[in-house]
């Protein structure tokens, strides 16, 4: 008798994942107790790129692959049982995510945990594991960015209602080159849009009618020029975010929170100042590392950063707002040096992988510091500080320097104010009050206006 035909082999990965499936059914509850300890799942999504991530009380062991036609990201986490709170992963996903659809969990094996996150758009997914730091255990951390990274002018323009489509590009240039032609060509536009046409200008002198001779009593004067104005972009920071709470009140306001509430209002002031557009470093709860603040402002051509905080201090006692600028030497204070190491630890705390991390790209935008850019960072802290110090009490009445790292865009003028000391139990309660922040807005705006009517912006000479 011929012997009964095996069935066609299953495809490898799903053998495994069916042997796994079998090993973990065979497992008492104390086998399933060993290994590492989820603490605490976590995730930030956002436009530039989703974060996800896990916190355990030892380091966990990762791999991870790809899989086309439906994007699928896998990863197998070793070590590692199901509990609770890595089942709460999939809950935690939002329905309006740009990148995550949906996350499968399951037990591959007796000590491996798969993830299987259903994409909603291809990804070039970063993995790495960040030390223990402030309040945080061991932490991987899944970042879900995007394959081509948009561009921020183009999106700054489209999303404050300015432009359309960019304009196609020419098949030649790489698609970086295309982004930086077409947010030329939109800027151009925008500013023929925004120009001024003088007073009494009817149209162009050659289309009236030729006039008789006349004695050359008088050269006549040349026909009036229209004149233009450009866009002037202002680049709005609301320091920390997602993994960074940055400081924290007596009453459990986050600073991270304060900024960004701030941060949109003045967006929204600056937006009905043309031809001022502001541009946020981050408009959502997510982490932006320090040195991609400073590109960020450098890619949508800004004229100005400001990077907006909530100071703290060891007592409550504490308490004023303050305006910072870059130092050529050393701080002007004890306490602008302490302020500019807590704000410089964000990229610690917030979690950076060094390992993509350029360090002649951050060594460029963070050492070329200018005294032209400095001097200019004085005068419009001077302007600001002058507003803030109407609204409420300051803390130094000048302006301070220091060696803040998100100040060092070499050729914008750039500033960080403090906006009143979080850890102060009045001042906390300041921040968190609507009309103070409204106010506070309007002090900002007006010394950003100040500056620009003592100092107008020139031609640019900078590219994307």
């Amino acid at each position: 008798m011929p012997p009964t035909p095996r069935p066609p082999a299953l495809p490898a990965r799903r053998r495994l994942l069916r042997q796994g499936a079998s090993l973990v059914l065979g497992l008492g509850v104390a086998e399933l107790a060993a290994g590492a300890q989820l603490l605490a799942v976590r995730v930030w999504p956002a436009e530039d790129y989703t974060r996800v991530t896990l916190e355990s009380d030892t380091r966990l062991s990762v791999s991870h692959f790809l899989i086309a036609e439906p994007a699928r990201l896998v990863i197998d986490l070793q070590g590692l049982v199901l509990n609770p709170t890595l089942r709460e992963l999939a809950g935690k996903v939002r329905g309006d995510d740009p990148y995550i659809a949906g996350v499968r969990i399951g037990q591959f094996s007796p000590q491996v945990v798969r993830l299987v996150f259903d994409l909603r758009q291809p990804t070039a997914p970063q993995v790495f594991g960040l030390e223990p730091v402030a309040a945080y255990g061991h932490r991987l951390v899944f970042d879900l960015k995007p394959v081509v990274e948009r561009d921020p002018l183009l999106a700054l323009l489209s999303e404050r209602g300015l432009a359309g489509p960019p304009p196609a590009a020419p098949p030649a240039p790489a698609a970086s080159e295309a982004a930086r032609e077409a947010a030329d060509s939109v800027r151009d536009a925008l500013g023929e849009f925004i120009g001024r046409m003088p007073q009494g200008e009817a149209g162009p002198a050659a289309s009236a009618p030729p006039r008789p001779a006349r004695k050359p009593a008088a050269a006549p004067e040349p026909p009036a020029e229209r004149s233009t104005e450009r866009l002037v972009v202002i680049a709005l920071d609301p320091g920390h975010g997602g993994e960074d709470p940055g400081a924290i009140g007596p009453s459990g306001l986050r600073e991270k929170d304060v900024v960004l509430a701030i941060a949109r209002q003045l967006r929204e002031r600056l937006d009905a100042m043309p031809p001022l557009r502001a541009y946020l470093t981050r408009d959502s709860d997510h982490f932006v590392p320090l040195h991609e603040r400073v590109r960020k402002a450098r890619r949508v051509q800004a004229d100005l950063f400001v990077s907006i905080h909530a100071d703290a201090f060891f007592t409550p006692q504490a308490r004023g707002a303050s305006v910072f600028a870059l130092s050529e030497s050393g701080a002007s204070s004890s306490a602008a040096r302490w302020m500019a190491r807590r704000e410089n630890e964000a990229d610690r705390i917030g979690g950076v992988n060094l390992e993509t991390k350029d360090p002649q790209l951050t060594r460029a935008l963070l050492d070329m510091s200018t005294t032209a850019q400095i001097r200019d960072s004085l005068k419009l802290g001077s302007e600001v500080l002058r507003g803030i110090g109407k609204v409420g009490r300051l803390h130094k009445p000048q302006v301070e320097q220091a060696g803040f790292a998100v100040l060092k865009a070499p050729d914008i003028p750039s500033i960080l104010v403090e906006t009143a000391f979080i850890s102060n139990p009045q001042e906390e309660a300041l921040l968190a009050d609507p009309e103070h922040q409204r106010k506070l807005v309007e002090a900002l705006a007006t010394g950003i206006q100040r500056y620009f009517a003592k100092h107008p912006v020139r031609p640019r000479s900078r590219t994307l």
